[in-house]
């Protein structure tokens, strides 16, 4: 069923994000063909940007927009309602919390229950924003939500000069050559360690394939 926000939510990525993203970035897909054509799916990328999620939900045909959910810190989002208006209704997050307390329910329902119906998550295992084009250590939030969607798939991708387009700490766009790396899908393997380090070894040759020249 169409909602007034899915409505909303179209136009706004077929009339400003598509045109920024193709126009402005120049963005280079690599692998695009091992994107989720559906879910339960979760792709997973590094973080370095405002940009960051913008742009992996431009990957999408628009006519999947109302099942690409990305999953973000409740308290950077929800801070007034016009952001968490926005953030929720039109670009369709799943606030996260990050410190839940013994009756603060369970974190990782509401995105379980978006992959139970289908959905493809976006998510960003790093937490917060990193240094451009440095690779922090990835929390295990995913491998928790892995655990309980066994038959998801779970999609690596590596982002390549989005902190310098859009650094953080700034709101001046800068143009600027861009690329994505999309991995092969991988699924819960049973073991949360071994899990992780597949998913962080994965991520990092998806990094090393550009063979960019270190960043200035």
């Amino acid at each position: 069923m169409v909602t007034p926000n899915h409505f909303l939510r179209f136009l706004f990525f077929l009339l400003i994000v598509r045109p920024l993203v193709l126009i402005v970035l120049g963005l280079n897909v690599r692998h695009r063909e091992r994107l989720p054509s559906k879910g339960p799916a979760v792709v997973v990328a590094n973080h370095n940007s405002h940009l960051d999620t913008l742009v992996l939900m431009s990957l999408f045909p628009l006519g999947l927009l109302p099942r690409i959910r990305p999953v973000a810190a409740a308290d950077y989002f929800l801070r007034n309602r016009a952001m968490a208006w926005f953030a929720t209704r039109i670009i369709g997050i799943i606030p996260l919390k990050r410190a839940v307390h013994a009756s603060g329910g369970d974190p990782l329902a509401e995105p379980t229950e978006a992959l139970a119906r289908g959905d493809i998550l976006v998510l960003f295992p790093e937490g917060s924003r990193g240094n451009p084009e440095h690779l922090e250590g990835f929390k295990t939030g995913i491998a928790h939500l892995a655990k309980r969607n066994e038959e998801a798939a779970i999609v690596p991708i590596f982002l390549h000069g989005l902190g310098k387009a859009l650094p953080r700490g700034t709101f001046l766009l800068v143009p600027f050559f861009c690329d994505v790396f999309v991995g092969e899908a991988m699924t819960w393997n049973g073991d949360r360690a071994s899990f992780m380090g597949e998913l962080e070894s994965r991520t990092k040759e998806l990094a090393t394939e550009g063979q960019f020249p270190a960043w200035e």
